[in-house]
């Protein structure tokens, strides 16, 4: 077996939080010179003329500081060609890992070994300078990633049809939108042949068409050879696009395993406590009142609560509410399920699915099951409503929000395709039925 493309090793990297750095060398030379004279920093400050930042940067230093492990004690290796999803909420130390594997910043603690040339896109337009055209920056942006003259001047035009922009490759791209920037930095990234491709989840910037082209992209990138590490919270996308997924969690590896393994422990020790919110706070909500929406959980066929469904798998939506009015009065439920367009998908509503009426007493728990879920991967949202009779009682506008990742719906052992946006499948059935 070859050496892996990545070794982390016990990687450590520690913060202080407090602690403000000051401008100039100057500054903090003078600052230790007055402590170490026994006075008080910030008078001496103030008579020399020092602003208001600066005693706040004195305050802050004199108040102490506390230790922050962004990362600690995370080891994994990656094998030439993988492609890798890095996973995990918000502040879990997953960008921190890309900026110590891109050589942005130091290790507190730990060793990495990288067998290759690096290619990093971890923020938009990152080593461009915007005083300078998009040709100019492709140039030395490339030169940046270790790429020779003749190896740039090769690629340019792949590089300039792949973003897009013809047009303006020779305007500065301090006048590029943040789409342009996004679409530029992404295609010299990808097309400069590092061994080794860095990507954090920057390609939100982009619109879907773009999102599908660059996932694509780095599909094909992966089958020539390359490593790819891809920080994303986009579930179908570490689906479709990664043969294996690593799970942080306070900065510390919960988990490094396939795909679907990885995402199934996120989805059960992360979004279950996203998804059980409490709706009954929200103030932007329409009706009279007479019932109230409180909270929701989403439910998979194990009856596990879950922030993300796959297509094909039947799902739960359990919503808990109040009702003020006394006694079992009629009502009827409404839900629409809408991509991050707000494109309707479909809706459920009780008078026409369910003859019956729907009594509900003084509180409890309201359940909705959808059979063989019909979404493709993406963000949905979904629109609640209730009457009372023929009052509208309560209603919210993104009253619940989920993520759907791929699946087998057609029971065929294939998953959909890279690419395309959201949207519905439907069942259907392929036949020849002529010809010679």
């Amino acid at each position: 077996m070859s050496e892996p493309a990545i070794s982390i090793r016990n990687l450590s990297k520690r913060y202080r939080l407090g602690t403000i750095g000051r401008q100039t060398l100057i500054d903090e030379t003078k600052y230790w010179w007055h402590k170490l004279r026994g006075r008080d920093p910030r008078q001496a400050f103030e008579k020399i003329g020092y602003s208001a930042t600066e005693r706040r940067r004195v305050e802050a230093e004199q108040a102490g500081s506390h230790e922050f492990w962004a990362l600690r004690d995370v080891s994994f290796d990656v094998q030439p060609g993988e492609v890798i999803g890095i996973i995990g909420r918000n502040g879990a130390g997953k960008s921190t890992l890309l900026k110590v594997l891109s050589r942005i910043t130091e290790p507190t603690a730990g060793e990495v070994e990288l067998r290759g040339r690096i290619g990093s896109l971890l923020e938009v337009g990152t080593g461009f300078h915007p005083e300078l055209t998009g040709r100019e920056n492709v140039f030395m942006n490339g030169t940046i990633l270790g790429m020779k003259e003749r190896e740039v001047a090769r690629k340019l035009d792949e590089i300039v049809a792949f973003a897009e922009i013809e047009k303006f490759i020779d305007t500065p791209v301090k006048r590029y939108s943040s789409g342009m920037y996004v679409r530029l930095a992404f295609a010299v990234a990808a097309h400069l042949e590092p061994e080794i491709l860095i990507v954090d989840e920057v390609l939100a910037v982009g619109d879907a068409e773009f999102q599908s082209k660059c996932l694509g992209r780095m599909a094909d990138v992966s089958k020539e050879g390359r490593t790819i590490l891809f920080v994303s919270h986009n579930m179908a996308a570490i689906q479709s696009l990664c043969s294996r997924a690593v799970l942080l969690q306070g900065g510390q590896c919960a988990m490094v395993g396939s795909v679907q393994e990885t995402t199934e422990a996120y989805l059960r020790t992360h979004l279950p406590k996203a998804a059980h919110l409490p709706i009954g706070e929200r103030t932007d909500r329409g009706g009279d009142g007479q019932v109230r929406f409180t909270a929701y959980r989403i439910l998979n066929e194990r009856n596990l609560e879950i922030g993300a469904a796959q297509s094909g798998e039947t799902i739960t939506i359990e919503l808990d509410f109040e009702k003020k009015t006394s006694g079992d009065a009629p009502c009827s439920l409404y839900m629409q399920v809408a991509n991050e367009k707000r494109q309707r998908m479909f809706l459920c509503f009780s008078r026409i699915s369910h003859p019956g009426v729907l009594r509900m007493g003084h509180r409890g728990t309201v359940r909705l099951t959808i059979p063989h879920l019909p979404l493709l991967p993406g963000r949905y949202f979904v629109h609640l409503s209730c009457k009372v009779g023929k009052a509208l009682a309560d209603e919210l506008i993104d009253g619940v929000e989920f993520d759907v990742v791929e699946g087998d719906f057609f029971g065929t052992g294939k998953l959909r395709g890279r690419g395309g946006e959201s949207g519905i499948l439907v069942a259907h059935h392929w036949e020849v039925v002529g010809g010679e």
